[in-house]
């Protein structure tokens, strides 16, 4: 499915929102490097960002420190993610109020995956939230929270179908989540075919493109395959023999992604969000292509 690709404009692109992900730091030096890049970004003026939660809660207390942090330092509005692995419905609704308390109100909900790795059978915990769909549930019961849920491009590995991934999808909408935000992809095609698929099931809550720039390619290959995200040939042609090669590498993960989000920008989305693996750079440089500042 090929998109019609108009002039690239070089005007501000005012009603463009941007958005970022974030990991909690394990350490010192990575907590310095995450608050540089984050006060990089600030100046953009995204409508928010996130931090990530680790499997079974283990990030629990730095997600909400950092969160709380981010809010409070730079007035940006800050979402916290939370999933339902390794957790009661009751340990899950007491971190959803100490987010209340701390002024948290934006929770990404996911299912998570399982602590045995991505793509094994997700085993939910016997007192807990079985998916997305009953932990949005749960979040709207406690209180007044905006809420964001996944989305797959190219279909969740585990789902049967494309039918049963659309419905679920929409299930996590109708049971309350203000957005989706998309799996990364790289093959902007896939997008618009989702896209289609999800116009014709109803859905008009807003579907963000999740954006992943490369900063080596290896590693997010593999990650890819886990996910279930495809690696074109054309893409993998590109980064071949690029390994002891880091500049070059580089030059390339920034033409890959500037490709990427110019080509859906002038198609009409009107809203991306990042992957920033805690680095500024790329981000920064995609950003002010769009014509952010």
């Amino acid at each position: 499915m090929n998109k019609n690709i108009s002039h690239i404009t070089r005007k501000n692109n005012l009603d463009l929102k941007i958005s970022f992900e974030f990991f909690p730091p394990k350490s010192d030096a990575a907590e310095e490097r995450f608050w540089n890049s984050l006060h990089r970004l600030a100046p953009l003026n995204p409508s928010f960002v996130s931090v990530t939660y680790g499997a079974g809660g283990s990030t629990r207390e730095r997600t909400l420190r950092m969160v709380s942090k981010i809010t409070k330092d730079t007035g940006i509005f800050a979402a916290a993610h939370l999933t339902c692995v390794g957790a009661s419905k009751v340990e899950v609704d007491e971190v959803v109020k100490g987010y209340a308390l701390a002024g948290v109100n934006r929770i990404v909900a996911l299912r998570g995956d399982s602590p045995d790795g991505i793509g094994e059978k997700f085993i939910p915990h016997p007192d807990g939230y079985k998916n997305a769909i009953e932990l949005v549930t749960g979040i709207q019961k406690l209180g007044d929270f905006d809420i964001s849920v996944a989305a797959y491009p190219e279909k969740h590995p585990q789902s049967p179908t494309w039918n049963d991934d659309i419905d679920n999808l929409k299930r996590k909408i109708d049971a309350g989540a203000n957005r989706a935000i998309t799996q990364m992809f790289f093959d902007n095609d896939d997008y618009w075919r989702f896209m289609e698929k999800v116009e014709k099931a109803g859905i008009t809550t807003p579907i963000i493109p999740g954006i992943q720039p490369i900063h080596n390619f290896t590693q997010i290959s593999n990650f890819a395959k886990r996910c279930g995200t495809s690696i074109p040939t054309w893409l993998e042609a590109r980064f071949a023999g690029l390994e002891d090669d880091p500049e070059t590498h580089s030059l390339v993960a920034a033409a890959v992604a500037a490709e990427q989000v110019t080509e859906l920008v002038e198609n009409g989305v009107r809203e991306l969000h990042f992957y920033t693996m805690n680095r500024s750079n790329l981000v920064l440089a995609l950003a002010r292509l769009l014509g952010q500042r």
